[in-house]
C-alpha cells in the first residue's frame, strides 16, 4: 500500500453545516484510523484558507478518492477543494 496526502479546503460560509455534520465526519475518520487506513489527520491552524490534511493508505489515488467520497463533509458538498497526491514517507509511519 502507498501513502496519499489528502487535503481539504473549506470556505467560511460552510462552517455551520460542517459543525452540523462534524460528528459523522469524525466517526468516518475514526473508523478509517482504527482499521489502519488513516495514518494521521488534522486541521490546518494558520490564518490561511481553512482546511485539513489527511494521510491515507491506499492502492492508488483513484481508490483513495473513492474512499474519501464517503466522508460526510464530501457527501454534503462542504469541501471546496480536495486533492489526493501520492506521498513518499521517508521518516515515520
Amino acid at each position: 500500500m502507498a501513502a496519499f496526502a489528502v487535503t481539504y479546503s473549506y470556505i467560511e460560509s460552510t462552517l455551520p453545516e460542517r459543525d452540523h455534520h462534524r460528528p459523522g465526519h469524525v466517526e468516518f475518520l475514526r473508523a478509517l484510523f482504527e482499521d489502519g487506513t488513516l495514518l494521521t489527520s488534522g486541521p490546518f491552524n494558520d490564518d490561511g484558507i481553512p482546511g485539513a490534511l489527511l494521510i491515507i493508505q491506499g492502492e492508488d489515488a483513484d481508490a483513495v478518492a473513492l474512499l474519501m467520497n464517503g466522508d460526510p463533509f464530501h457527501a454534503h458538498g462542504l469541501i471546496a477543494e480536495r486533492t489526493v497526491r501520492r506521498w513518499n514517507i521517508i521518516y515515520g509511519g
